[in-house]
């Protein structure tokens, strides 16, 4: 027999440490046949005790390999010139991609059949072999990360008197098969999925205030997040009678219930951040992803949900976070029933976004212009009509005295309701 490398054929004259990345390069590519006791260049050496050669290739790849690879292993010996060969046959696997278990799902730990050589798996190649495997749900597949803790997360389940330990965990699918899945990652102290807030002076982007970025596990963010627009959400104080009215800028259910929606239905497939922009009058939510195919604008807002992330939000159902399913938009815009602003929703193909305006700016602006009178009324129809008006119109369509006219006009030109041009018999009075 005639033994020379090639993608399907590794030559080994002897069982050694890297016999391992061989047998998961192999895996996660076509397959192949691993040869104990053939030099590189194809001379038959022979081993001197198969059992012993194949136990220790069995103790190798049990050992050191994950997810478990024997099953897709199968020894025979060859005798070839009176010396024995031990071969390997490793079939294509059906859980890619394997890897080292020291090294993690990292380049350095899953390798794939290149030529003659087997090399580090790039991070592109590793997430398309999970695709493959896990499907294109993100939460569902294997974390890239395995070394995950879990402080954040145990504190809020511990504050909600809930276990969090290995059987939760598996149960709430943050474990699959024994593996940290993207679930977990996102819940984990390592994710690096972050939010982005930002406080605008006035009602563009011209000029910064304050920015912040918010990392760690989804619910520090969450808890962070809503500390931080809290700071700025302003409390307004009216009085009726000797009875003190405190109310916010921004109605703390609508922040709360648009800050999870921004959280649990944003598709982190994206390394983009969730951004928040807090402007004078408003406050915008974009989360990163738009709406799930299947669903139109108008199905949201008449309180039809389809999950993205239906573990997420089971985790944070499981922790009273959320509701019933289809009800945050409709707290949002409960929450701002009977005024005159109201929330708007956007989206692209790509984003989505929650805008909820400010009652106490919208207040404010109420109070600077007040209610016209009927008279006033009157004179800026005709003026709006007309495009200006003297003190004799105004005297016409009010069938009021000369000098009840001028007083009256004097005033609306003080109060900015109208501008004054030219003067004595020319004078004018024009919108501003």
């Amino acid at each position: 027999m005639d033994f020379r490398e090639s993608e399907t054929v590794e030559l080994k004259s002897v069982v050694v440490e890297d016999v391992k990345k061989e047998v998961i390069a192999f895996a996660n590519s076509n397959g192949g046949t691993l040869y104990i006791g053939v030099s590189d260049d194809g001379t038959v050496i022979g081993v001197t005790n198969v059992d012993e050669t194949i136990q220790q290739i069995t103790n190798i790849t049990r050992d050191a390999i994950k997810p478990d690879i024997t099953m897709f292993l199968h020894y025979s010996t060859m005798e070839i010139s009176e010396k024995l060969v031990v071969a390997i046959d490793v079939q294509r696997g059906t859980n890619k991609p394997y890897y080292l278990a020291r090294k993690g799902l990292r380049p350095e730990g899953v390798y794939v059949r290149q030529g003659t050589s087997s090399v580090p798996a790039s991070d592109a190649a590793i997430r398309r072999m999970i695709m493959e495997t896990d499907g294109d749900s993100f939460e569902a597949m294997r974390s890239l990360e395995q070394d995950l803790t879990f402080s954040d997360a145990k504190k809020e389940f511990l504050v909600r008197k809930l276990p969090f330990e290995k059987p939760q965990k598996q149960t709430l699918k943050l474990i699959q098969n024994g593996i940290y899945t993207n679930l977990a990652y996102l819940l984990s102290d390592q994710c690096a999925h972050t939010v982005k807030a930002a406080v605008f002076e006035g009602t563009d982007q011209n000029i910064f205030k304050d920015r912040r970025e918010f990392s760690g596990s989804l619910l520090k963010q969450l808890n962070d997040v809503f500390s931080y627009i809290d700071l700025h959400n302003a409390t307004r104080a009216t009085f009726d009678g000797l009875l003190r009215i405190d109310t916010r800028a921004y109605p703390e259910m609508a922040v709360r219930e648009a800050l999870l929606n921004a959280l649990v239905h944003r598709d982190y497939s994206y390394s983009a951040s969730t951004l928040i922009s807090i402007y004078a009058d408003r406050i915008e939510f974009v989360s990163i992803g738009g709406l799930v195919p299947g669903l139109e604008l108008d199905d949201i807002l008449m309180g039809v949900s389809v999950c993205r992330n239906q573990n997420l939000a089971n985790v944070f159902y499981r922790l009273q976070l959320i509701e019933a399913y289809g009800t945050g938009m409709r707290k949002i815009f409960g929450a701002y029933n009977g005024k005159i602003s109201q929330p708007k929703v956007e989206k692209t193909n790509n984003a989505f976004k929650i805008i909820l305006p400010n009652l106490a700016a919208e207040a404010s602006a109420s109070e600077r212009k007040p209610a016209h009178s009927n008279e006033e009324s009157i004179l800026l129809q005709l003026t709006s009509q007309n495009g200006s008006i003297t003190r004799i119109d105004a005297e016409k369509a009010l069938g009021v005295s000369s000098s009840t006219a001028s007083r009256l006009l004097r005033k609306m030109v003080k109060q900015g309701l109208l501008l004054q041009t030219g003067n004595a018999k020319n004078t004018k009075y024009l919108l501003p």
